[in-house]
């Protein structure tokens, strides 16, 4: 059984960033590995948790389909508490993670304990249903947000996505050729997963540093 939280990089960070999960792979996942090693190799501490849907799984096995996003703000919330940062805490994470922190965010960034929203590879809508938006609480944001998003992202092309009513508080990095999980096609981009995640976190790492300067 993992902890409740996964926790790598310098415990004197200046920024803690705080990842969940995407609706169907946990915290320990290939994609969330390679990012939050990413992240902490720019100097960020970086820590993951489960919602208990996905903890279950690990003890029952059983694959149930994810509860709507929503019903987990108050499983994010109190994630938020139950960390405990020194520093500054940007909130995030994988598809449907950084959709439940956006969720919350604003709420969280008006009482002073997060200083920003990171999400990588945000849900913009399902695959196939470009007409079932999640940009809603988008158009009103008022944290400073960052999203990572590929162009080719089946939940979110860049096509798609500049033809959205969006915050001007959410800045947008666009990975060429990155799909849900950011990775690139090779041979037709020319980039491999390891410069986009570089690149990544060299953007979440400028980003940052302007939130408190």
């Amino acid at each position: 059984m993992l902890n409740r939280f996964l926790i790598e990089g310098p415990g004197d960070a200046r920024f803690t960033i705080l990842l969940a999960h995407g609706a169907g792979a946990p915290m320990d996942s290939a994609s969330m590995t390679a990012a939050a090693k990413a992240l902490s190799e720019k100097g960020f501490r970086v820590a993951r948790f489960e919602f208990g849907y996905m903890a279950s799984r690990r003890i029952s096995g059983e694959c149930k389909p994810p509860p709507r996003a929503e019903t987990l703000n108050p499983e994010y919330r109190a994630a938020v508490a139950e960390l405990g940062t020194k520093g500054a805490l940007i909130i995030g994470g994988k598809s449907m993670g950084g959709r439940v922190a956006s969720m919350i965010a604003d709420e969280l960034h008006a009482e002073g304990k997060i200083a920003g929203l990171l999400c990588l590879g945000y849900p913009f809508h399902p695959p196939a249903k470009p007409e079932q938006l999640r940009t809603q609480h988008l158009k009103a944001l008022n944290t400073p947000a960052l999203i990572c998003q590929g162009t080719r992202d089946e939940f979110g092309t860049r096509e798609e996505v500049s033809g959205y009513e969006l915050s001007d508080r959410i800045e947008i990095l666009w990975l060429e050729d990155g799909d849900h999980d950011l990775k690139p096609r090779k041979k037709i981009s020319g980039f491999s997963v390891a410069e986009h995640l570089a690149t990544m976190a060299e953007a979440v790492r400028a980003w940052a540093d302007g939130l408190t300067s």
